[in-house]
């Protein structure tokens, strides 16, 4: 069995507003990543303005590149560092109080390698509240992230991180448990 690139390549998986939507979206693009570094409140607005979700006081910095706004949910006081690339193809889910350190890769689409057309798959991630993606990570279509979790710098994951795990490597293992320290005590 083959490969059937002419019918992958003739595949058109997004609607006719889907690409409009895409093709506005580069042609915008430049207003958000020229903006000054601290301008966090007019990248928010361009991204509400493109249906993203964008909660309260999110810090997006402007070198973030973002594939489909309208399929970004992120929740209060998150934050998207440097260089980060959410490829939401699929719904990306970010909770609230999360971090995503620079160059992290979110990436909600892939193809069906079983099939011979290779159909693009357009699967969700989502990340709990509290959770840091560290630095240069990988998170697969369909993971999800719990609660409080950490994925260590330069992690690949490819399935479920449990809440207030912390797991690192290539691919992603279980390291310990996060616990934090009480502030009272410090």
């Amino acid at each position: 069995m083959k490969l059937d690139i002419q019918s992958s390549r003739a595949a058109r998986p997004y609607s006719r507003n889907e690409y409009f939507g895409r093709i506005l979206w580069m042609l915008v693009w430049p207003l958000f990543r020229c903006s000054p570094r601290p301008l966090f409140g007019w990248r928010r607005f361009v991204l509400r303005c493109f249906g993203a979700q964008v909660g309260r006081n999110v810090h997006i910095y402007p070198s973030v590149r973002i594939e489909i706004p309208w399929n970004l949910s992120i929740g209060d006081e998150s934050s998207l560092g440097e260089n980060v690339l959410v490829y939401s193809l699929g719904p990306v889910t970010i909770a609230a109080r999360t971090t995503v350190s620079h160059n992290a890769h979110l990436c909600a689409g892939s193809h069906d390698y079983r099939d011979p057309g290779l159909t693009l798959l357009r699967l969700p991630i989502t990340i709990g509240a509290d959770a840091w993606i560290c630095a240069q990570s990988f998170i697969g279509p369909g993971v999800v992230i719990g609660d409080g979790a950490v994925v260590g710098a330069c992690a690949v994951v490819m399935q479920a991180v449990e809440p207030w795990a912390v797991v690192a490597g290539n691919p992603a293992e279980f390291v310990k448990n996060r616990v934090l320290k009480d502030p009272a005590k410090s």
